[in-house]
């Protein structure tokens, strides 16, 4: 669209889709030749405060000014912006992270490509712009992302190199924890998360903003969980098998943080693990307190890691063991989130060689069991006790006979 001396372009991920033959969620847009008077002058209104961008007066779609950035300080806050009508379409372009990214496309169709990120596209790589990668640390993290979308791409070498360099140097120690999280989320939602960590790790960023994930890698699994994969890689299988079956961000979080308490287990106590859950536990707190975590995520995960084994050991359980676990994680209460716990520890359990169609022990044993609960007649229990101090010892026992009823268990 050109108007009035101003030209409008269709820039980023909508033509980048666009020539994926992929659905198109958002399309961005960037105005060459205008200044902001002009905008507001055709009714947009302005968003925000750090970048010149604006809201279409009848579609809400964003228009940005062209503008062009300069490296002011560490992290990704630190950038002085400069849009002015005498900014190019080039110039605009060439601040972009990617070259699949850096490609615009006019009114009249004809796509401008400078960065040769058409041919990008075709090959499959993922590679950087220019030297002005290195100055916005997210990149590294916003790379990682596509690479889980885009599952046949591979990262250019001199791409790579360029993200080690950035993590030597220290530059993603600056990232602050909204924008590592945003951006791990995102990771996590595309169809292969692993490949986000595959690549973190391979450019050494996995070790400095989750050295707690990256430390499982190379430790060994037990030795009836197929011990020639190890714990990471077992964790990135259960990851992905999470995604496949399409479940939401808190499990697949709670997914990815499940066996952390692996990474610190003495080397005597290789390849048992015993009491790993407890470890996990304590450091899925710590790494949800650096990422700044939602609850809900920073909840399930927490019980995750604690009961997976429990879980998977139900089988084996006494049913007063199983009312207390199903107590301890307010189950009665909290019966979405335990259906999610659940849904965690059999990606876990499907995170295996071979064991992706591998039917789960007594897959049942806990929602029954839960349902037994549930019959309880609570309230009668409660009013039949004249002790009141003596409700909750009667009513957990009420449980269990419910629970042994409906497993059919002798003990």
């Amino acid at each position: 669209m050109s108007e009035s001396g101003f030209t409008v372009y269709t820039v980023g991920g909508a033509v980048r889709d666009e020539l994926l033959g992929l659905p198109v969620q958002d399309r961005d847009y960037v105005v060459v030749g205008a200044t902001p008077e002009t905008m507001l002058a055709r009714g947009f209104k302005p968003v925000g405060k750090d970048f010149p961008v604006f809201l279409h007066p009848r579609t809400r779609e964003e228009y940005a000014l062209a503008r062009t950035e300069r490296k002011t300080g560490h992290g990704y806050k630190g950038f002085a912006f400069h849009a002015s009508p005498d900014i190019t379409l080039d110039e605009d372009l060439a601040r972009r992270d990617l070259t699949i990214n850096a490609i615009a496309r006019a009114d009249d169709g004809t796509l401008i490509d400078p960065f040769n990120g058409i041919a990008d596209l075709r090959a499959g790589i993922l590679r950087h712009v220019g030297p002005a990668f290195v100055e916005d640390p997210v990149r590294i993290l916003r790379l990682a992302r596509f690479a889980a979308r885009f599952t046949n791409f591979s990262v250019a070498p001199e791409t790579l190199a360029l993200m080690r360099r950035m993590v030597d140097s220290g530059e993603v120690d600056h990232l602050v924890a909204e924008r590592v999280w945003q951006e791990f989320a995102k990771g996590l939602m595309e169809k292969q998360p692993s490949r986000m960590i595959d690549v973190l790790r391979e450019c050494g960023a996995l070790a400095r903003l989750l050295p707690e994930l990256d430390r499982l890698f190379g430790v060994p699994q037990r030795a009836d969980y197929h011990p020639e994969v190890d714990t990471g890689v077992h964790v990135m299988m259960a990851l992905d098998f999470s995604a496949g079956r399409g479940h939401p961000l808190p499990v697949r979080f709670a997914v990815l943080l499940h066996d952390l308490g692996k990474g610190s287990t003495p080397e005597s106590d290789l390849p048992r693990h015993p009491g790993h859950e407890v470890r996990s536990a304590r450091l899925v707190e710590t790494v949800c307190a650096r990422l700044k975590a939602p609850v809900e995520c920073r909840d399930l995960a927490l019980l995750v890691a604690r009961y997976h084994g429990d879980i998977r050991r139900g089988p084996e359980m006494r049913a007063s063991t199983i009312v207390k676990l199903l107590e301890n994680a307010d189950a009665l209460r909290r019966p979405q989130r335990f259906e999610q716990l659940l849904d965690a520890c059999g990606c876990d359990f499907h995170g295996r060689l071979g064991w992706e169609d591998k039917p789960i022990p007594s897959a049942d044993l806990f929602p029954r069991a839960l349902a037994a609960m549930r019959g309880i007649d609570a309230a009668g229990i409660a009013r039949s006790t004249p002790e009141k101090s003596q409700i909750a010892e009667r009513l957990h026992m009420a449980r269990v006979d419910a629970v042994k009823a409906a497993l059919n268990l002798e003990h």
